[in-house]
């Protein structure tokens, strides 16, 4: 009787083992959804912009001095102090290194991939520029331009996470990143002082304010809008909403404070 009864559980077990097996192969033969392909090109006949200046409301922290001297190397490419670049601010209070962009009113609208990479440079053991902003999929390349080692190691919450060295003269490190991401801490191993950010963006409508805060996102088509800035130290702003008509151009001011 005990004999029967395991064999009635082991045939069981058996059926069982069969059927998941069978339903993990047909899970594997299963296609992967074909990529989102673009959506028709943007008309550039009725196609606004949006203009406008990010600026700070108050005085900025005084620059910190970054310190070089336990790598004697990096200190020899500079014959002036370094100051760090978490504040750019011009004349008139405009805020640098800021990401301006839409982030919200394109729909389901996709677009295509640039063809041109952005890059990345270490030169005098700074990452240079401290800002940049790509979309997503698009070729990052990283060069050395110093002669001494640098480890490259991005910090993102929403991408792949990797982590490279790079010799002096070494080939140039190209990567890409996925998923949108505002945006992604890019770090040294090797010297802690260097820092610098990777926004990404599923759409080409953004930009990285200069020194003057300044910024222009050009080819939008008519329609309703919501825009933010946002800063390596004071995050994102509020948001703000903009409306487009055909070929109109609309200013907007955003404004942090320190």
């Amino acid at each position: 009787m005990k004999a029967r009864f395991l064999y009635a559980v082991l045939a069981v077990a058996l059926a069982l083992s069969v059927s998941a097996c069978g339903s993990k192969e047909k899970a594997e033969e299963t296609p992967a959804a074909p990529a989102a392909t673009a959506s028709a090109p943007v008309d550039p006949a009725p196609a606004g912009s949006i203009t406008g200046t990010v600026k700070l409301d108050g005085p900025a922290p005084k620059a910190q001095r970054i310190r070089m001297d336990a790598e004697p190397t990096c200190a020899k490419t500079h014959t002036t102090p370094v100051m760090s670049e978490e504040y750019v601010v011009g004349d008139k209070g405009g805020l640098g290194n800021v990401v301006v962009y839409v982030k919200d009113g394109l729909g389901n609208r996709t677009f295509d991939t640039p063809n041109e990479p952005v890059v990345l440079d270490q030169n005098g053991c700074i990452y240079v520029p401290h800002v940049i902003a790509v979309q997503v999929n698009l070729a990052v390349e990283i060069l050395n331009s110093d002669p001494t080692t640098h480890n490259v190691h991005p910090v993102p919450s929403n991408n792949k996470e990797w982590n490279k060295s790079q010799p002096p003269k070494a080939e140039k490190i190209v990567e890409t990143f996925a998923r949108e991401e505002i945006a992604i801490l890019v770090k040294c191993n090797v010297h802690p002082w260097m820092k610098s950010y990777i926004a990404v963006l599923k759409h080409p409508y953004f930009k990285v304010t200069g020194k003057d805060g300044a910024f222009e996102i050009k080819n939008l088509p008519p329609g309703d809008y919501t825009m933010v800035a946002w800063h390596g130290v004071l995050g994102p702003s509020a948001d703000q909403k903009v409306t487009i008509g055909a070929k109109e151009s609309k200013a907007i001011e955003f404004t942090f404070k320190p």
